[in-house]
């Protein structure tokens, strides 16, 4: 009789060692997959580059650049205008419909498709300074 009490005993004694075990490995497991998943994360993807002409605008303390430099571009193509401004202002483009971009303090980006072909100036009436000549073809 004592040898299947001890046997019994030596049973338990397995049996709670391996559901011990099996927890501590269900646990690392769970970690790692904690630990993978985070490492997964998506990163923000940057946004993609604007088709056609770029115009990169900055206007502070009155002054812009670029100032009056002639920039060509494709007619029906996008021109995108970046502008940078300390503030608040409006963009006059001299085109075959004439058009204008308003745009607030701080940095946006505005587009515009020229469909005829010629120079066309894009200027500011306050203060009254030419941006760029856009020569498009």
């Amino acid at each position: 009789m004592r040898h299947i009490t001890t046997a019994g005993m030596l049973v338990a004694v397995l049996a709670l060692t391996a559901a011990c075990g099996s927890d501590e490995v269900a646990e690392e497991a769970t970690a790692a997959e904690t630990t993978a998943s985070e490492s997964e994360t998506p990163t923000e993807e940057p946004e993609p580059e604007p088709e056609g002409t770029v115009i990169e605008m900055t206007l502070a303390g009155g002054k812009v650049t670029p100032a009056g430099a002639r920039v060509e571009a494709a007619a029906g193509e996008p021109i995108t205008f970046v502008i940078d401004a300390d503030t608040a202002g409006e963009l006059h483009v001299h085109s075959t419909p004439e058009s204008e971009i308003a745009f607030d303090a701080g940095r946006s980006e505005h587009e515009l498709v020229l469909d005829q072909p010629g120079v066309v100036e894009v200027e500011l009436h306050d203060p009254p300074l030419v941006v760029v000549q856009l020569e498009v073809r």
